[in-house]
């Protein structure tokens, strides 16, 4: 890979990490909610899941579902199922301190499970692979790739956790905690419109 490439590789990277995304918004209601250190696992997980995909992407899984592209539409589902699921969870999550009872903030292991079935990481990996990893020394590349896409998800991600935590002096009451968590529920339910829009366009 040149060192142009990298860099156009790096701004890719960049601009799809830290654009509202189901991850970005999971992050900002969890820096409210829990603040930057306990999300600190969540950022990571995300990094982690990331990697791994996009090496896996770029190793043949992306060819499986090349060949059969009906694996992947179920995925997709899968994914948006479970974003519901999450949604409902936020909107359910109120203020952290309230009964002394809180939802635990989603950890390493899940954020990183997760990556799997979120449509938005699926469409990033997928044109990272295809796109900045070149054929000769192919393999280095995918490497090079998944490393510098992790390396990128801590900073951008930590952007949401942070920001989310910012916001904790301003919503000082269960109501507002509870308005903010309906309004990050709601978007996350929206990031699924793509995959609506296109399966119905698609037919």
């Amino acid at each position: 890979m040149t060192f142009e490439l990298l860099l156009a590789f790096t701004a890719f990277a960049f601009v799809t990490s830290v654009t509202p995304g189901p991850n970005n918004v999971m992050l900002l209601a969890s820096g409210v909610n829990f603040g930057f250190l306990r999300s600190v696992p969540h950022i990571l997980g995300i990094a982690f899941g990331i990697v791994v995909m996009t090496a896996s992407v770029g190793m043949g899984l992306g060819g499986l579902f090349r060949t059969y592209p009906i694996l992947y539409d179920v995925l997709r589902w899968v994914g948006g199922a479970y974003l519901l699921y999450l949604a409902w969870g936020i909107a359910r999550s109120g203020a952290p301190k309230a009964e002394g009872r809180a939802a635990r903030p989603l950890g390493f292991l899940g954020a990183a499970a997760f990556q799997w079935v979120n449509p938005k990481a699926w469409v990033i990996v997928l044109g990272a692979v295809t796109t900045y990893a070149p054929l000769e020394g192919y393999l280095h590349n995918v490497l090079l790739v998944a490393a510098v896409f992790g390396l990128i998800c801590v900073p951008s991600a930590g952007v949401w956790a942070g920001f989310g935590t910012a916001l904790r002096r301003f919503l000082d009451s269960p109501g507002r905690v509870r308005a903010f968590n309906i309004a990050m529920a709601a978007l996350l339910v929206l990031s699924l419109y793509p995959i609506v829009a296109e399966n119905l366009g698609g037919g």
